[in-house]
């Protein structure tokens, strides 16, 4: 049976987040097809600056370049060179859904979500337990609950 927090949960696509050696390199492409502006972001927990390139349905490309050499982002290009990182289902209720989630024995690399790019509160899924992907949890601030765009 699924508890009540997941079956209340609706995710959503928020960003698939690419790593990149340098902003400026990454971004040529999405701007070669048509893409616009690309707003950064410094997020010193993770020691990233994102780049965040908006699609049309809610949803963004982030762009992620290492701002130091032991950046989990850094390990991951130095391992597998540039490529997709993670994937980000915005929810509602992050707390219960991760409670829910580490019941259910899914295994956790945050176990208390954390704060990310724009203000939101964010939990990351340890690729063991999806399949071998990265994801990433993330709830927007209440402010911006009714934002599209």
């Amino acid at each position: 049976m699924i508890p009540d927090g997941l079956l209340n949960c609706k995710y959503e696509l928020d960003h698939i987040a690419i790593a990149v050696k340098s902003l400026e390199d990454g971004r040529k492409f999405y701007q070669a097809i048509g893409f616009g502006d690309m707003s950064t972001e410094l997020v010193e927990s993770q020691k990233v600056m994102t780049g965040f390139l908006a699609m049309g349905n809610r949803a963004n490309i982030e762009l992620l370049e290492p701002t130091s050499d032991d950046s989990p982002v850094a390990k991951f290009l130095e391992k597998r060179g540039p490529g997709i990182h993670h994937i980000c289902l915005r929810v509602k209720g992050i707390d219960s859904v991760v409670a829910d989630l580490v019941r259910r024995g899914i295994q956790m690399i945050d176990q208390t979500p954390k704060p990310g790019a724009h203000g939101c509160r964010v939990a990351f899924i340890h690729p063991k337990s999806t399949g071998g992907v990265l994801i990433e949890l993330s709830e927007r601030p209440a402010s911006e609950g009714h934002h599209h765009g």
